[in-house]
């Protein structure tokens, strides 16, 4: 539930209108591409994560198999990467809370969010479980009745509606009514709307079985969780002429439900997107303090915010806490400037975690065959073949953003933090005289 949780967020709910308006109905093709990807991804990690079970996950498995500049940069990377996210998702929830509350500052509900879920995390980790599995289970509740009723009215079953057929996906355009272009531009939104699956298993590191706990989460949750992003684009796509501006002003969920005669569909998404900026934020706090934690733990960062209490990191859930609060100050000082610019840093960051993670399976694979073939409990499917294949998807993502006006500007920035903390990474692992094969 924390997999499909972790990754069900408002850039499903919402965001993904925009990679609609853009890519028309081959917005499917966008999100079953970038979902094998994420499968592909997911695969790898699930295969060292089971065999190293560890609540840094990727960034302790970088450093094993790469050294320890690798899990210093893709550690703070993510780090950040997830702060940020806690700024942005608290914002976001505010803006709902204002519009339902007039008369109150989103500065309040900000306040408000952050502390409760700075206070969850600070107790027992049961209790992230516990708000997590909600989430979790209102979002995929919500998704899976939306496929119901979408699928119900695209074969005109649902009362007051007649099969629309396939006039929605071939007219108006076409299947690519933008061509490549607008098929490149809804892929890099796909991409990201992914982001977020990595933190199930720094989630089951701490779980009472950690290597059953993450070969059955990336063994189920990878294709719930395509089957959930590429049904939905479809039944949306299908059900309304993808360039209705109803599905970017609103929301495509919001003008499907709209659609098919579902009365007060804008608020009802409101609400599932209100829970989805909480459990995200939940999820990135988590995440952030566990991460933070055990890049400390391993001698890469401040040893005094290393302290636990009560199976807990405190002082490092404290500190990603109020990292992302101090983020949310920064998006009302300078908005169009220093937030911008932490947006832009961590735009890419997921997709240089996820190549760091290709390499690192390359190389330990090999090395567990030799000296611990038991621990091979997931195994990456045709390696090396596929792995490669999906070093080559990250690569090519990546020249696909540097032709897009819009994405160069974050591949740039992340490009920058990613050198600056590689460079520092070096540097200590220099000092502290590290060597790797």
């Amino acid at each position: 539930m924390i997999a499909l949780g972790g990754v069900i967020g408002a850039g499903l709910f919402v965001g993904s209108g925009a990679g609609i308006a853009a890519a028309g109905p081959s917005i499917v093709l966008a999100y079953a591409a970038s979902g094998l990807l994420v499968m592909l991804v997911m695969r790898m990690l699930g295969e060292l994560s089971a065999a190293h079970p560890a609540s840094g996950s990727f960034s302790v498995h970088t450093e094993r198999a790469i050294g320890p500049w690798a899990g210093f940069t893709t550690g703070w990377m993510f780090w950040v990467l997830l702060c940020v996210g806690v700024a942005a998702e608290a914002i976001g929830a505010a803006e709902i809370m204002t519009g339902w509350l007039p008369g109150t500052e989103s500065w309040m509900w900000v306040a408000l969010f952050m502390t409760l879920f700075c206070a969850t995390n600070l107790a027992a980790v049961s209790n992230f479980g516990e708000f997590e599995f909600w989430f979790a289970a209102l979002k995929v509740g919500a998704i899976a009745l939306f496929l119901i009723l979408g699928g119900l009215a695209v074969f005109g079953v649902l009362p007051g509606t007649e099969p629309v057929g396939t006039a929605n996906l071939t007219g108006e355009g076409g299947f690519l009514p933008n061509g490549t272009n607008g098929l490149v531009v809804g892929l890099l939104a796909s991409v990201f709307a992914y982001g977020g699956l990595e933190t199930v298993t720094i989630a089951a590191a701490e779980s009472e079985h950690p290597v059953k706990g993450v070969a059955k989460a990336v063994r189920t949750a990878m294709w719930r969780i395509a089957v959930f992003y590429v049904g939905s684009m479809l039944v949306i796509v299908t059900l309304v002429p993808w360039d209705d501006k109803a599905v970017v002003e609103d929301g495509p969920y919001v003008a499907a439900l709209g659609h098919i005669g579902i009365p007060a569909a804008g608020q009802l998404m409101n609400v599932i997107v209100l829970v989805a900026l909480l459990s995200a934020m939940n999820a990135n706090i988590y995440g952030s303090s566990r991460m933070a934690y055990s890049l400390i733990a391993r001698g890469e960062g401040p040893k005094f915010l290393g302290a636990v209490s009560g199976g807990v990191p405190r002082l490092a859930v404290l500190a990603s806490s109020v990292f992302g609060f101090f983020a949310v100050l920064l998006s009302y000082w300078w908005p169009d400037t220093v937030f911008k610019w932490l947006l832009n840093m961590v735009g890419a960051a997921v997709l240089v975690v996820w190549g760091f993670i290709a390499v690192a399976q390359l190389r330990m694979r090999r090395r567990l065959e030799r000296e611990a073939p038991e621990k091979l409990v997931v195994r990456m499917w045709l390696f090396p073949g596929l792995t490669w294949a999906a070093l080559a998807g990250v690569a090519a993502i990546l020249v696909l953003m540097a032709g897009q006006d819009d994405t160069r500007v974050q591949l740039y920035f992340t490009g920058g933090l990613a050198a600056v903390l590689a460079g520092v990474g070096l540097i200590r692992q220099k000092r502290a005289g590290v060597t790797r094969d």
